[in-house]
């Protein structure tokens, strides 16, 4: 048996409509107070300085919090709606509940359904005599926009007071002359005065000013205020012309005979004003920029190596200055951890603000940087720049500075230990390199004095000398001689000097048979056998005076070669008289000539390689013979050879001298090996082996001086000798199999 309720309109249905009413209740208390406060910010935002930022940023936030608020207000909550209803109305029998329960499912007894039955019937009269079923009081919301509006209203009326600030009147001069009146015709209008008020930005934290002239200056995005007096009231209002813009001043209320208008201003310019058909003189309004922060790092070095055993913090101290005040400083690390391809970077940043208390204008930060705590350890590197942001958010970064942590591993004083020569390329510059170096003093020439110009010049014209004396070299060239040719050969001259050498030189002299020398007087006897030796040998000497035989170029490329450096003489020519816009149509010349060539000498050779040999494949395939297709096997049997032999002989010959040999200069060969051997170690470990490799070297030297070893030596370097040797395999031991028993059985076993 089941009970039908006899209401249309289901329970549920009812509490959401309670719900709504209430819902929309609550939000006309909302928008209310919200309107109220929307007006009141816009009559103050005004009078601020930051007045568009201010409204913009104060609407965004009330538009985003009213939205949330009335997202949540139109949410149904029902259940505890329910539990209100309950309190409030004794009558529904706190069985309000039973209505959020769906009689549909046959979730309830019968009971139940009677119940939830009479309750919809009772809420919904309840709901028919009054439309609110819950309370709700609108004092608060009256009372809280009527503040806001008092507000509102007390911003349209208020005006900021100057008379805190003495504005002095300053006369404004209007170059037409004056005309005078007669008696009885009417005064014409006329400007007397205007007063002048700067409201600098709050970021520069300066008190509001009055300039004493009319050409003034101020911070760049101050408000200028002009307050203009005139000596009768008028319907046309002055006019401010500052430069481009034309801005109406605007009547006050209560005073016809002043007008005011409020300009921000960002830069300089002129201005002048206009009344009445007259045009005053132009005045001056400087506008000063706000500079960016200045940082000076006053330590450490920008290179600093932190070298063995001295201290891995690295103070850093830095001078911040700004023209209003500082509210940011940072110092930005980078660590560079690895080596070759395997460099990992990590960027870390320490916040330096908190000495910037105050903001101050000049400060000095103070800071460290601890390389084991940023993960830094030996051959590692941390590049670091300090940024500082000032009152108006200007950004200043200072250059990057390097801080090395020197490897241990890795240590050029003991290159001499193993008798090696460390050979360090000569600095060789591109032709490339200074036609750029070319283009960038071209291009700062402007900013240059004339001196630093004209040294940077000839630096480049140096530079391109040396690149043509390398490339010289490939002409046989083994000096300076002038275009890039081989030097001319000097006229053969009679003094006695000439003739002593005449023999020596022969065909180099460049003497012939039809000069004015007498060459057969002066020639020895048998001088035709040499001639004819001299004949024989020509084709095959090589002349390193005569650029035309001094190479095995071809006589393209060797052209080409030479047309090179005549190119680079005539590029430093024009550098060295500091003419680089001259010189670089040469320099272009030369580096396409270069191209050239060293496209023209490339020799390209076909790849060699494995040819694997064709396969029989008509007798093969498919037959599954495997016969040599088996890897190659080689086998051999070899002895093992003797591990760490110069440590082995120095010991054996540190004992013998120990046991009172006389040392050998032979001996001193063995010494050195060994010492070698401890100087890698000492690479890993120098704490341990550093005494015996000075040790060892001492040792040599005696015996290479054939002189007494040194006593005191043997010791460090047996020991470092000794730990270098590996560990000797464990012999076998016998172990007893039993107590003393068993051994005392089988010795009498052994007896009998």
């Amino acid at each position: 048996m089941s009970v039908v309720a006899t209401s249309s309109v289901s329970g549920r249905e009812l509490l959401r409509e309670i719900s709504r009413r209430e819902a929309n209740r609550r939000t006309i208390a909302l928008l209310l107070p919200l309107a109220a406060a929307v007006l009141a910010l816009g009559a103050w935002a005004r009078h601020w300085p930051a007045g568009p930022f201010i409204l913009g940023g104060g609407l965004a936030v009330l538009l985003l919090g009213a939205g949330y608020w009335l997202y949540q207000l139109r949410q149904p909550r029902l259940l505890a709606l329910t539990q209100r209803l309950d309190r409030l109305h004794p009558e529904l029998e706190d069985s309000t509940g039973l209505l959020l329960r769906d009689e549909s499912q046959n979730s309830l007894n019968l009971l139940e359904q009677l119940q939830q039955q009479r309750i919809t019937t009772r809420l919904a009269t309840l709901q028919a005599e009054t439309p609110y079923l819950l309370p709700f009081s609108w004092r608060p919301t009256m009372l809280v926009a009527g503040v806001l509006l008092l507000l509102m209203a007390t911003g349209m009326w208020w005006h900021r007071p100057t008379s805190s600030i003495a504005q002095n009147a300053l006369p404004v001069h209007f170059p037409a002359a004056e005309t005078p009146t007669r008696p009885g015709q009417p005064v014409p209008a006329k400007l007397l005065d205007t007063r002048l008020l700067v409201q600098p930005p709050t970021y520069t934290r300066r008190a509001a000013f009055t300039p004493t002239s009319l050409s003034f200056s101020c911070p760049s995005g101050s408000r200028v205020r002009w307050t203009v007096r005139v000596n009768q009231a008028t319907r046309t209002a002055p006019v401010l012309e500052l430069g481009s813009k034309r801005i109406v001043f605007r009547g006050l209320a209560g005073r016809p005979t002043e007008f005011v208008a409020d300009v921000p201003v960002t830069t300089s310019t002129l201005y002048r004003l206009r009344f009445a058909g007259q045009v005053s003189d132009d005045y001056a309004l400087d506008v000063v920029p706000d500079q960016a922060p200045s940082l000076k790092i006053q330590t450490p070095k920008p290179y600093t190596l932190i070298e063995f055993g001295q201290s891995s913090t690295v103070p850093v101290r830095v001078d911040v200055r700004d023209d209003y005040g500082l509210s940011e400083a940072q110092l930005v690390a980078t660590v560079a951890q690895g080596q070759g391809e395997a460099v990992k970077f990590k960027e870390v940043v320490t916040n330096l603000s908190g000495q910037l208390r105050g903001q101050p204008r000049q400060a000095t930060l103070a800071t460290s940087l601890r390389l084991p705590v940023l993960g830094l350890t030996y051959g590692d590197e941390v590049y670091f720049y300090v940024r500082a942001r000032d009152n108006a958010r200007h950004l200043t970064r200072s250059d990057t500075y390097l801080v090395q942590w020197e490897d241990t591993t890795v240590q050029d004083g003991l290159t001499d230990m193993s008798m090696s020569v460390n050979v360090v390329p000569a600095y060789f510059r591109s032709q490339r390199q200074i036609i750029i170096d070319t283009e960038k003093l071209m291009a700062e020439r402007a900013s240059l004095p004339a001196a630093a110009f004209a040294e940077r010049a000839n630096n480049l014209g140096f530079d391109q000398k040396m690149l043509r004396l390398r490339y010289g070299k490939f002409l046989g060239e083994e000096s300076e001689s002038g275009s890039g040719a081989a030097a001319p050969q000097p006229p053969a001259s009679a003094d006695t000097s000439h003739e002593d050498h005449a023999g020596e030189k022969g065909a180099e002299a460049g003497h012939t048979d039809g000069d004015d020398h007498d060459h057969a007087a002066e020639a020895p006897a048998g001088g035709g056998a040499a001639n004819n030796t001299a004949e024989l040998m020509e084709p095959y000497m090589h002349r390193h005076d005569d650029a035309e035989t001094a190479d095995f170029l071809e006589p393209a490329v060797k052209a080409k070669l030479r047309g090179v450096l005549n190119q680079m003489w005539e590029a430093e020519l024009r550098l060295r008289l500091a003419k680089p816009a001259e010189a670089r149509p040469y320099e272009y010349r030369a580096l396409r000539l270069l191209k050239q060539v060293q496209q023209q000498t490339r020799a390209y050779v076909r790849k060699s390689g494995f040819e694997a040999p064709v396969l029989p494949e008509a007798t093969a395939r498919l037959s599954g013979d495997l016969a040599g297709a088996a890897t190659p096997h080689l086998q051999q049997q070899t002895t093992r050879p003797a591990t760490q032999p110069e440590i082995r002989d120095a010991l054996r010959l540190l004992a013998a001298l120990r046991a009172g040999q006389p040392p050998r200069p032979a001996d001193a060969v063995t010494l050195e090996r060994a010492g070698q051997a401890v100087a890698q170690a000492a690479l890993q470990r120098p704490g341990a082996y550093l005494t015996a490799v000075r040790a060892l070297r001492q040792l040599a030297t005696d015996a290479r001086a054939s002189r007494p070893a040194c006593s005191t030596c043997f010791t460090p370097a047996e020991s470092a000798l000794t730990a270098l040797l590996p560990a000797p395999p464990e012999a076998p031991i016998r172990t007893s199999s039993g107590g003393s028993l068993s051994q005392r059985y089988f010795q009498n076993l052994n007896s009998r």
